[in-house]
């Protein structure tokens, strides 16, 4: 029988990400994350996603919604759209998909809404699987939809904490080629976005989604330490600051590891914005991708990056500033150092850290065995790998 599958794309998801903005809800804070150099990004990741689908199942029907909240995409990927939904035309006409897209000004410029998101939602009810593009924000219109089949996010949003999605892109669409029925209970979570701008971190329950039981493949739900120790945290950091070299410069990724990093250098640095420091100071706070792309141009320059609990991710997750052009520029200079706490690590069940800035190429740099810091003169090997790579054909 031919399975049909529906799909929604937020096209303004992941934009506030490489502009340091923690997230992407507004008109405001996406023009300025478009003034800060970001660009619309979800779209491609949804074609990458339909791509991998069609691939599997060339005999797949796709209903979506019209432009660029999913019919685009697919066409892009060599699929026959079905469209189901559209959204108001002021919002439909505009184009919407890489660096050279920048709407007019006017909150009608912006191309979706969350509503649309969860109109579109309902009007493809009789879906085998929906996939969304997104994140957690997506995730949470999607629930309210009350969608009766089940769903499965494409990761594309600042956060992506929620466990309906899958680990990356192509990773959805193989699971979606996969899927025969069986399904699993997950969580949608999310944070304030205001909150997190101002450093507080609260994610909050909102509800469940089936979504396909797989072995592998989902993401799961961010967890927090099982058991917080400032100690160690501050252990972890003297062994970080042991190892610097002089002259190099240091991007401390976001995180309370990687923020008692700076506190053992004796700098102000911020708990969820990506940081830069070179021979015990300061070098910029809180920087964007563009801006960080400048730094690290020129010299050894190393990443310093905490893990997700439950998840495993060190790229690609709530630190986007450290784009595929950054990461690239690192690997050739420098290198990584991973931060966990040996709790952290035993909590992934041998699962591996995982790549996933949106360029399975540039992720394909940082794979391999690593030294995860996880104590004074302590560390583990454990590998790094591309997400990409994981539940593929």
């Amino acid at each position: 029988m031919t399975p049909t599958f529906g799909l929604v794309v937020n096209p303004v998801a992941g934009l506030g990400g490489p502009a340091g903005l923690r997230g992407s809800d507004g008109p405001a804070t996406q023009r300025e994350a478009l003034a800060r150099g970001s660009w619309p990004r979800a779209g491609d990741l949804a074609e990458r996603a339909v791509r991998a689908l069609l691939a599997r199942r060339p005999d797949a029907r796709v209903l979506t919604a019209a432009g660029p909240m999913g019919e685009d995409c697919v066409r892009a990927a060599g699929g026959v759209p079905e469209v189901a939904w559209a959204p108001p035309a002021t919002r439909s006409a505009v184009p919407w998909s890489g660096a050279d897209a920048f709407p007019s000004s006017g909150a009608d410029a912006f191309p979706s809404s969350g509503a649309d998101t969860t109109a579109a939602v309902r009007a493809m009810g009789g879906v085998d699987l929906l996939l969304f593009a997104g994140g957690d924000g997506t995730a949470r219109d999607v629930l309210d939809a009350s969608p009766a089949c089940p769903v499965l996010g494409i990761p594309a949003g600042v956060k992506v904490y929620s466990g309906c999605f899958a680990v990356s892109p192509a990773t959805a669409g193989n699971l979606a080629a996969e899927f025969r029925g069986e399904t699993a209970e997950a969580e949608v979570v999310d944070l304030d976005e205001e909150a997190l701008r101002r450093g507080r971190v609260g994610p909050r329950l909102y509800g469940t989604v089936r979504v396909p039981a797989a072995r592998s493949g989902l993401c799961g739900r961010k967890t927090g330490s099982s058991r917080p120790d400032p100690g160690s945290a501050d252990a972890i950091a003297g062994e970080v600051v042991a190892r610097m070299r002089a002259g190099a410069r240091y991007v401390l990724g976001p995180g309370a590891t990687t923020m008692a990093v700076g506190r053992r250098l004796g700098l102000d640095t911020t708990l969820l914005g990506v940081d830069v420091v070179q021979d015990g100071g300061l070098v910029a706070a809180d920087v964007t991708e563009r801006r960080l792309l400048a730094l690290v141009d020129g010299g050894e320059t190393h990443a310093v990056l905490s893990v997700i609990g439950g998840q495993g991710f060190v790229l690609g997750r709530g630190n986007q500033q450290i784009g595929p052009a950054v990461l690239r520029k690192i690997m050739s200079s420098g290198g990584l150092l991973v931060l966990a706490t040996r709790d952290k690590l035993a909590g992934l069940g041998g699962r591996p850290l995982l790549a996933d800035t949106g360029d399975p190429e540039a992720d394909a740099l940082a794979a391999g065995h690593v030294p995860v810091i996880t104590g004074r003169r302590e560390s583990v090997m454990y590998r790094i790998s591309p997400a990409a790579e994981e539940f593929s054909p």
